[in-house]
């Protein structure tokens, strides 16, 4: 299983950081942005469907409710009605699982890439040497530099940026797809949900090699984009801090009379 994880994944992933790195002028975080980019190419239909596939599953909220509550006693009759109308709707319930499912051992792949390309001790050396490929490209690129930005890329980030970045970013990916609710109790379990996820990220970077958490905040930036676009905008996030906030109802009636009785005196002066 370990040999089969190596040939088809591990391998091809970290001669490839590797090599990228020779292409971006000897820069690790450079190859790290731009295979995170590649693969967000990649997955790039993947991620159009399930971010339909989540608006369409707002969409039929209002359904789903309705029929969650009129089957509410009858769960066998309730997972079948449910089924006939993502059926009808064209929708699979998991299609929004898919995209996060295949990037988990991309995940892996490439922390275990980091942490063996950039190699300290003699002894990760040679275990590096086992997993390389006779390229020369590879065999130019070793040792390879490891500081970009004031990081070290084989260790976690102590200045907290990255942290942020990675929670920053998740949370604002969450928050465009997740709809408010009317239901007060699924509404707070839905801001936990979207909370919880970015704190548990950010609280991973502390421990991750920094070269892990630059892959998480480009794929999240990208993401964001990604769902800008297809989207239609920035979704459920609000802006509200921005917009002039409406007045309450008895303020607003007093300035329609007070700038009645401007207007009144004005035309007895004329």
């Amino acid at each position: 299983m370990v040999d089969i994880w190596n040939l088809i994944i591990l391998d091809p992933m970290l001669n490839g950081l590797i090599a990228l790195s020779e292409y971006c002028f000897h820069n690790f975080g450079l190859a790290i942005i731009l295979l995170t980019v590649v693969i967000r190419l990649i997955l790039m239909p993947l991620t159009i469907r399930q971010t339909q596939s989540t608006k369409a599953m707002q969409s039929l909220q209002p359904k789903i409710q309705e029929i969650q509550k009129k089957y509410a006693r009858d769960q066998k009759r309730l997972q079948q009605e449910l089924m006939q109308v993502y059926k009808e709707a064209g929708i699979n319930p998991l299609g929004c699982m898919w995209p996060m499912l295949i990037q988990l051992p991309i995940w892996i792949a490439l922390y275990q890439s980091i942490m063996q390309a950039l190699a300290a001790t003699p002894e990760n050396l040679l275990a590096l040497s086992q997993h390389l490929y006779n390229w020369e490209i590879v065999g130019r690129a070793i040792p390879l530099n490891e500081d970009f930005l004031g990081l070290k890329l084989s260790q976690p980030d102590n200045t907290l940026i990255l942290a942020i970045l990675v929670g920053f970013t998740m949370w604002v990916q969450q928050k465009m797809v997740t709809p408010p609710s009317t239901d007060p109790r699924q509404q707070q379990m839905s801001s936990m949900t979207t909370l919880m996820m970015p704190m548990m990220f950010a609280f991973f970077t502390l421990s991750f090699p920094s070269g892990l958490a630059l892959y998480w905040v480009v794929s999240n930036i990208i993401g964001i984009i990604i769902q800008y676009f297809v989207g239609g905008g920035w979704g459920y996030l609000s802006f509200a801090f921005l917009k002039p906030q409406p007045q309450p109802a008895n303020v607003q009636k007093t300035e329609q009379s007070t700038k009645r009785l401007k207007e009144g005196s004005e035309k007895k002066k004329d």
